[in-house]
């Protein structure tokens, strides 16, 4: 399994909070000490967190789940997008819409409408309509694009979410919770860490902390679809995506505790 160094975790400022009056209460299991109104995280009980974080992160990749990576703040988007792409999970790097996830079939029939502008595009349609048309027509798409991102290829609800940020990223927070859906975070001092399922303690806000928490998670899963690869290899029997054999929670049931130390 993806392990990381504390010297790693240092050397990236994982360990500076928020200004001290800013503080969640819910988080004090994990600071270890203020310096200059600034509260610092415990490396400690991060390092802890991310192993049983990455645990379950394979655990899911490896049973053929899906896990959507959300992170919409301008110091997370592009490096969640470059490196998620590669998984071929789907991530949310413009706009969380509201219902992305409770209402899901209102999103599928959105991502319907793209495709069929798609086929409008070349089986001659657009040929027929005014030049207008088309350009309202691309602008619609366009949008729905920008708003949807890589979800658009998602036949089914995601199995778990990873968020950056759950204080901004809220509204997807509390859409998983009412689902039942299995999530993974960076929780600052600022932060409710109760909220999610695997809270990792680290600083949200600095690009550094940000890739190198994304990096570790991103090893994760990639160890898990290796794993898939070589059970299919030797025939063992795999779940495949969407099966009712095994649910989210049970793959990362078996990952350890959520629960804070």
């Amino acid at each position: 399994m993806a392990r990381i160094e504390f010297k790693q975790l240092l050397e990236a400022g994982v360990h500076f909070g928020h200004l001290k009056r800013k503080w969640n209460p819910n988080m004090a299991p994990y600071i270890f000490g203020e310096k200059k109104g600034i509260h610092i995280i415990d490396l400690n009980k991060t390092a802890a967190k991310l192993d049983e974080a990455s645990a379950a992160m394979k655990q899911i990749a490896r049973s053929g789940k899906k896990v959507l990576f959300v992170a919409t703040k301008k110091q997370a988007k592009d490096i969640v997008a470059d490196k998620v792409k590669p998984t071929g999970m789907p991530f949310v790097t413009e706009r969380w819409s509201g219902g992305m996830l409770t209402n899901f079939g209102t999103i599928r029939r959105a991502i319907k409408k793209m495709a069929s502008i798609d086929r409008m595009k070349t089986d001659g349609t657009f040929d027929h309509i005014s030049k207008r048309e088309r350009l309202q027509i691309m602008r619609q798409r366009d949008k729905m694009e920008k708003n949807l991102g890589s979800i658009a290829d998602l036949t089914r609800l995601p199995s778990a979410l990873f968020i950056v940020d759950i204080v901004k990223e809220h509204i997807a927070v509390a859409e998983a919770r009412k689902l039942g859906i299995p999530t993974f975070a960076m929780v600052d001092t600022n932060s409710d860490p109760s909220l999610v399922d695997f809270p990792i303690p680290a600083n949200d806000d600095a690009t550094k902390s940000i890739e190198l928490i994304v990096d570790l998670m991103i090893a994760s899963l990639n160890e898990g679809l290796e794993e898939r690869k070589s059970d299919k290899e030797r025939g063992e029997a795999v779940p495949v995506e969407g099966e009712e054999t095994e649910s989210a929670e049970e793959g990362v049931a078996e990952a350890g505790t959520t629960e804070p130390k």
